[in-house]
């Protein structure tokens, strides 16, 4: 029985009508500086609008102090920073003043969601709807992607000015269709072809955990429609990677289940999730043609490991074989990537770029190996507290975000060996949903017991 003192309980108003928070805003912003690029008017103030990106995080970092719920992974952030803070210090070979205070920065900024979201009042209502923006707009993406694909005319959207100014790589970039027509990979709403792919992987991801959590019919067809356009764009993108990653990711959500007992949205999930890739595959092939047949195809003509070693592999391979060696403890910040192309000065032989495909790569030339294993501790207690909230039988059906959560965590460690994810907006975008589900647990658990002794 509810007592008088539990309808007076202070601010019990504020936890169940409090719905936007900072962490809803920073996701649209993100999502407005990228649309910004899509207008040739604006596209020429790109670098802008990309610093801008990332300092918005630092603004936030500043704008919210680091209090409330500590997330287990901000200690070893906090030795990431320190330990790129002293390569910008003490290492002799940085590219230059500019592009190593630009590095220690970008470094800050993706990380700094572990410090400011913790000042939030998340609960788990608002951590909900803060996966329904990021699904919205991830299907928006992921379905003008479908629509470049039938109307390239109309949706086709202006490239990258990286890409405009190298022939090479726009003619890597095409693909040829079923009907014969040659058209960009689906771009979505991006200005990068093959970037609805990533669009697509977030629509497959949350419609599937949203729609075993909800019995909402409508909802439900909507999610399948976001599933099927977001696997369409990974098919059409021909990003194998990403089509990977979404397998792998299917799979520790179905782990999750079955650890938790969840036989019942197991089977839906595996019967729906094998019935949606069946069915988009055919229709992928009769939009894409041969070309996209050949390409999924050969996921299957060598060995998993065989085929990485094609590819990504032998980054890596030259990653702790040749680089190693070499910078133990790291090469001096700034020589790769963006940050060199935007702030670096290459007159210094000594610190010339290097060329950085995949995020191991990236790690020890800032760090070497204390960077790197830094860097995985701090994943490693992202995945672990994800996991722990998953299996976590008092936080109710709530466990399920925490279960989507930690799928999204294993397939973004995965990506570290295809891409530099974590030195990129996605990174960000990483630590955020991270802290977000982590302070909103343990708001859920606030509530709970304060509940309790009013009961």
């Amino acid at each position: 029985m509810i007592t008088k003192a539990s309808q007076q309980l202070p601010n019990s108003s504020i936890w169940t009508k409090l719905n936007w928070t900072w962490g809803h805003t920073f996701i649209l912003l993100q999502f407005s500086l990228q649309i910004f690029l899509l207008f040739p008017q604006i596209s020429i103030f790109r670098i802008p609008i990309r610093i801008a990106s990332f300092t918005l995080g630092l603004f936030l970092l500043v704008r919210l102090k680091p209090e409330g719920c500590k997330h287990p992974a901000t200690n070893p952030a906090l030795i990431v920073l320190v330990i790129v803070l002293l390569q910008f210090c003490l290492h002799p070979h940085i590219n230059s003043i500019a592009a190593g205070a630009a590095q220690w920065a970008m470094y800050l900024a993706i990380l700094s969601p572990l410090f400011w979201v913790r000042n939030l009042k998340i609960t788990p209502h608002s951590f909900q709807s803060l996966i329904f923006l990021i699904w919205g707009i991830h299907t928006l993406s992921a379905g003008f992607g479908v629509l470049q694909m039938y109307f390239p005319t109309i949706f086709q959207l202006p490239l990258s000015t990286v890409i405009q100014s190298s022939i090479f790589q726009r003619q890597g970039l095409l693909i040829a269709l079923a009907n014969g027509k040659q058209v960009y990979r689906p771009m979505g709403l991006t200005d990068m072809p093959g970037g609805a792919a990533t669009a697509g992987f977030y629509a497959l991801l949350f419609s599937v955990a949203i729609a075993l959590k909800y019995k909402n019919p409508i909802l439900r067809i909507a999610c399948m429609g976001s599933a099927g356009v977001g696997l369409f764009c990974i098919y059409l993108s021909q990003v194998r990677s990403i089509l990977v990653l979404a397998a792998i990711s299917m799979v520790f959500f179905a782990a999750v289940l079955l650890r938790t007992g969840q036989i019942t949205r197991l089977i839906a999930m595996a019967s729906g999730v094998t019935a949606l890739f069946a069915a988009t595959f055919s229709w992928a092939i009769a939009v894409g043609g041969q070309s996209t047949l050949k390409r999924i195809y050969s996921l299957f003509a060598a060995s998993p490991k065989e085929i990485y070693q094609q590819h990504r592999g032998q980054f890596l391979q030259d990653t702790f074989e040749r680089l190693l060696p070499q910078y133990p403890l790291g090469a001096g910040l700034g020589r790769w990537g963006m940050i060199n192309n935007y702030f670096g000065d290459n007159t210094d032989l000594v610190s010339q770029p290097i060329w950085v495909e995949i995020q191991w790569t990236g790690w020890l030339l800032d760090g070497g190996l204390p960077l790197i294993f830094a860097y995985i501790a701090a994943l490693y207690l992202a995945c672990q507290t994800a996991w722990r909230i998953a299996i976590n039988r008092k936080l109710g059906d709530f466990a399920l975000w925490g279960g989507l959560i930690f799928a999204y965590d294993i397939g973004a460690v995965a990506t570290t060996f295809n891409y530099p994810l974590f030195i990129s907006q996605s990174g960000m975008e990483f630590w955020l949903l991270n802290t977000a589900l982590f302070v909103a647990a343990s708001n859920s658990r606030i509530v709970d017991n304060k509940l309790s002794t009013t009961v």
